[in-house]
């Protein structure tokens, strides 16, 4: 285990709130991460689904970068122009 993995361990044992934040933040990076994923393996660029979306490269690029807040019907348009279909599930 790294240093940087340690000292995470030891503030979500101090902190529940710590704890809370850090796993819904690393959930919509990991979020994030799939999506430009995604893209780059369908061979399409920022540019292109943009375009595709029929907005700026930037908004795609918020889109991949800030997954937290993300409308449910914006993934589904971005899944669609990766010729993709979008599904959501509820887990424990």
């Amino acid at each position: 285990m790294s240093d940087v993995e340690r000292y995470i361990e030891n503030r979500k044992k101090r902190s529940p709130k710590f704890a809370q934040d850090f796993e819904s933040g690393y959930e919509a990076f990991e979020f994030s991460v799939m999506l430009r994923q995604a893209r780059k393996r369908a061979g399409i660029t920022q540019e292109m689904i943009a375009s595709k979306l029929r907005t700026k490269k930037s908004a795609v690029s918020r889109i991949e970068n800030h997954a937290e807040d993300i409308r449910l019907s914006t993934l589904e348009k971005y899944a669609k122009a990766l010729g993709k279909k979008l599904k959501v599930q509820l887990a424990d």
